[in-house]
């Protein structure tokens, strides 16, 4: 063959040898965005992967060419559906002032706090959950879980979150005005704690988008994936979702593709440097 197109064997042997490098780093390549595809609970776009491949791997990948691999993957993202308000405003008990009005960004950890409640569907009925996020990593410091929306499901999720970090009094803290929230027993607690209460304007969802957002995305990873038979498994499975993948694992854009503890840890050295 190398007479009759007049080739070099040396050149032609080059070529077969390059052509397998090729071949392998493709390989290689396309098992390490499925890898973190599913890492992702196939929700990752090509701008995640990217991010991920970088962090993780020290590779610089296009995302035209993570598209391309993701296609011939057949890796699809999942869609995502409407998310649903549960909090009831409808009721007489005073309201706090807007005082996040829509100001998301937190300088420094443990300053502002925002929550929400949601429900799961389980083969054994509704379960509740509530949750605490630290606006300045994103992380879900603090959470509940219960068969009813009593005002004790959204105390428990916000004592789990004080005693975790000891937020400075100033701290503030945002949520709907649904009854739970607005309750005595609530402002009693958030008093003792010198916890500032802010509330968003009355059916405005991005008052409190960040607190939203954080449902649709465990609704959309995990619980419309998954059939819970029992209350005992939602809860198991939400509370590994949170406090392994969430907060340690899963890319946040907003966060500069870190996860929020990665976050936290990056920044708190970044400090310690800058204080020595």
């Amino acid at each position: 063959m190398c007479k009759v197109f007049k080739v070099d064997k040396s050149s032609y042997y080059h070529w077969i040898k390059a052509g397998c490098i090729i071949r392998k780093e493709d390989t290689q390549l396309n098992t390490l965005i499925e890898a973190i595809f599913m890492q992702g609970r196939k929700n990752y776009g090509t701008r995640r992967i990217q991010g991920k491949l970088k962090e993780l791997y020290g590779l610089l990948v296009s995302r035209k060419r993570i598209s391309q691999i993701m296609k011939s993957l057949n890796l699809k993202v999942k869609m995502k559906r409407r998310y649903k308000n549960t909090t009831d405003s409808n009721h007489n008990l005073p309201i706090a002032p807007n005082v996040i009005d829509r100001d998301f960004y937190a300088s420094t950890p443990d300053t502002k706090y925002v929550g929400d409640i949601t429900y799961i569907s389980t083969g054994e009925g509704w379960l509740y959950l509530a949750t605490v996020i630290d606006l300045y990593s994103r992380k879900v410091v603090g959470w509940s879980m219960d068969d009813t929306m009593k005002v004790s499901l959204v105390n428990d999720a916000l004592i789990m979150a004080i005693q975790r970090r000891s937020p400075p009094a100033g701290l503030v803290w945002h949520t709907d005005r649904g009854s739970q929230y607005a309750s005595y027993l609530h402002k009693d607690l958030l008093l003792e704690h010198g916890i500032v209460q802010s509330m968003s304007r009355k059916g405005n969802c991005w008052d409190n988008a960040v607190a939203e957002s954080f449902f649709k995305t465990l609704k959309r990873d995990l619980v419309y994936q998954t059939y819970f038979y029992t209350k005992s498994q939602a809860k198991r499975e939400i509370f590994e979702y949170i406090e392994f993948h969430y907060n340690r694992v899963r890319s946040h854009s907003y966060l500069g593709n870190l996860s929020p503890c990665k976050f936290e840890k990056i920044n708190f050295m970044l400090q310690l440097e800058t204080a020595a």
